[in-house]
């Protein structure tokens, strides 16, 4: 494994049905800024994240680059970083290419890092993450903060490695991917 995908809403900060529309509503999931700044230490990380709230007119790209400049300046505190950002501004209507579960957000970041779909891991909360996951052939995990534990309902007859948040995923799943590494 060379590049760790993650989600942003749900999966990093916290989500909301509202729509997370400002840098005051970004707010971190606890441990996930540290599972990050450990994840950095052995892999790239990038984010694959659905922002329709800019399609339908609740924010700009402007406030989405101020939300990350303030993830970034939270990870950089603890020694992390995000390495890459996809993001799909559209509105679901749009019929865009890049809206999850379509895969060009990933297909993005995999021409990125030059890197195969088989060398990615895709964590998030959502039934199109674990969508945009198997349409791309790269493996997934579920994480039960966000949309998680919905998500968990919906997928109940899929075979799913499911953690408790990311802090646990970088805990646990990713040092098991180091061991294998070696």
């Amino acid at each position: 494994m060379k590049v760790i995908v993650l989600d942003r809403d749900g999966v990093i900060n916290h989500d909301s049905d509202a729509y997370i529309k400002s840098v005051d509503e970004w707010i971190p999931i606890s441990g996930s800024l540290q599972a990050i700044a450990d994840l950095n230490k052995n892999f790239k990380v990038a984010i694959a994240t659905n922002q329709s709230g800019i399609g339908r007119g609740f924010y700009d790209e402007k406030v989405l680059h101020q939300m990350h400049d303030k993830m970034s300046a939270m990870l950089n505190d603890k020694g992390g970083k995000i390495d890459f950002i996809e993001f799909c501004p559209h509105h679901p209507d749009d019929g865009c290419d890049c809206r999850k579960p379509k895969t060009l957000m990933l297909e993005n970041i995999a021409a990125y890092f030059d890197v195969d779909p088989r060398e990615m891991l895709f964590v998030g909360d959502s039934k199109s993450d674990f969508e945009c996951a198997q349409n791309f052939d790269c493996n997934f995990i579920l994480v039960l903060t966000g949309k998680g534990l919905k998500t968990l309902e919906q997928l109940a007859s899929k075979t799913l490695i499911v953690e408790k948040s990311l802090q646990s995923t970088s805990e646990g799943v990713f040092n098991g991917l180091l061991q294998k590494q070696v």
